[in-house]
């Protein structure tokens, strides 16, 4: 390495306390936190940045195990800290339990270089003294007894708040809660999509392996594969020319249970940022036509850089508030997707801060909001046409019960066929049912 170049003069621990205060002081998003680092310190080596996210990520992954652990070795309970302290004891604890690259010393000596760092020199013994404790008791850590207090002991053990364990359990059971919360923290490959019209799956696995990139076929969708060991998205070229699309296994299940036919009609009304779009106007052919709404311009953007990326001609993107009616739309679509908003319990294995932000009330206004959504966009359903409504959550609220309290109300409709995915299932936690109009 060069010396005395600008990436040996930044300190990237300190750049991950200042991603953990992003997050946990200011409220920002952890992913939009972390990006808004890397892409300021783009000249840093790719080591350091991969350093930067692992981090960054795990601490905020792990924070109810680390604060758990903390809080057994400190007079000084985490909430009382300092948050700048409870960033860099935090941090430092993940080092100590969770990389093992990282020498037991190295993490607990630049915890108190950090601590001065920051101008808290005065707390650089109580810094030192709480990690090298950690670093000396590691084996004698106590976790709550899973027999008397199971769902605390779950909570800590998987790093999710007590409410949530306790809910899953309630409406899934204690087998499918834990493998779920499990599943959570496992490492997530890239789901892709492939454009099967412009080239092949087996094409584009030789190509991406030329690359150095592992892949993996996905089992449960033909046309889909799993990425890993690449650095940046935008530098793998069929990413680039869009014949590769970011998508989750469950949400392309959930096009293929909706099943559009070749010259069909499609109405997304909640579609940013349009993989379902993408992969229903690759199901219906140059005949058939999507067309991808969402509630802003912003929103609507995304969409069309994906048709533009994607290269399709059969698909369009409309600013449009689905809580309204539109009346040119009425009984328009052959297929309507209402991939709504949710509590997206779902997907807290890649989007961490949904489990710290989630709440009952915001359950329940998004049960209500969903609601008010399907009995306005079901009316753009042709007879003997599909309504597919899906979420990407795991609440009987948002799920389950809203399509039965849907049915009750609109007696046009009949249930064709419900699912709900787990994240130890190879995807999301996802919820989809596709109804029939008669």
């Amino acid at each position: 390495m060069i010396t005395n170049s600008r990436s040996d003069n930044v300190n990237t621990r300190n750049l991950v306390v200042d991603i953990l205060l992003a997050v946990t002081r200011d409220g920002a998003f952890s992913h939009i936190a972390i990006r808004d680092v890397l892409d300021k310190y783009r000249y840093l080596p790719k080591q350091d940045r991969a350093f930067i996210t692992r981090l960054s990520q795990g601490t905020i992954e792990r924070m109810i195990e680390l604060d758990a652990i903390i809080n057994q070795f400190s007079k000084t309970k985490v909430k009382k800290m300092k948050p700048v302290i409870a960033a860099i004891l935090r941090s430092g604890v993940y080092q100590l339990k969770y990389m093992d690259s990282v020498p037991d010393s190295a993490a607990c000596n630049e915890a108190v270089k950090l601590t001065v760092k920051r101008g808290f020199g005065g707390l650089k013994g109580f810094v030192n003294g709480v990690m090298r404790t950690i670093a000396r008791n590691m084996d004698q850590i106590r976790y709550p007894d899973a027999e008397k207090e199971p769902v605390r002991y779950l909570s800590v053990k998987y790093s999710i708040p007590e409410w949530l364990v306790q809910r899953f359990t309630e409406q899934y059971g204690a087998e499918a809660c834990e493998r779920s919360l499990a599943a959570y923290l496992m490492p997530h490959p890239t789901s892709v999509q492939v454009d099967t019209d412009r080239s092949s799956v087996e094409e584009i696995i030789a190509s991406l392996e030329q690359q150095g990139i592992t892949v993996r076929r996905n089992e449960q969708v033909e046309r889909a594969l799993f990425l890993s060991g690449y650095e940046a998205l935008d530098e793998i070229e069929e990413f680039e020319n869009g014949l590769l699309y970011v998508q989750d296994t469950a949400s392309m299940l959930a096009v293929e249970l909706a099943a559009p036919k070749q010259g069909d009609h499609v109405i997304d009304v909640c579609a940013a940022p349009g993989g379902k779009s993408v992969y229903a106007a690759r199901m219906i052919g140059e005949q058939g036509h999507v067309e991808a709404r969402d509630l802003t311009e912003y929103k609507v953007e995304m969409i069309e850089e994906n048709i533009d990326r994607c290269r399709l001609s059969n698909m369009t993107a409309k600013v449009w508030d689905a809580r309204v009616f539109d009346e040119v739309a009425r009984e328009k679509a052959d297929v309507v997707i209402a991939d709504l908003p949710c509590s997206g319990l779902g997907v807290i294995g890649t989007k961490t801060d949904i489990k710290y932000n989630a709440s009952e009330e915001k359950i329940a206004e998004l049960a209500a909001l969903q609601q008010e959504i399907l009995h306005v966009v079901c009316g753009y359903v042709k007879p003997d046409g599909t309504l597919l409504y899906s979420t990407c959550t795991m609440t009987r609220e948002e799920n389950e019960d809203n399509v039965q309290k849907f049915l009750e109300t609109h007696a046009g409709f009949e249930l064709e066929q419900m699912r709900q995915y787990f994240p130890y299932e190879g995807c999301d936690g996802f919820f989809m049912a596709k109804m029939h109009r008669r």
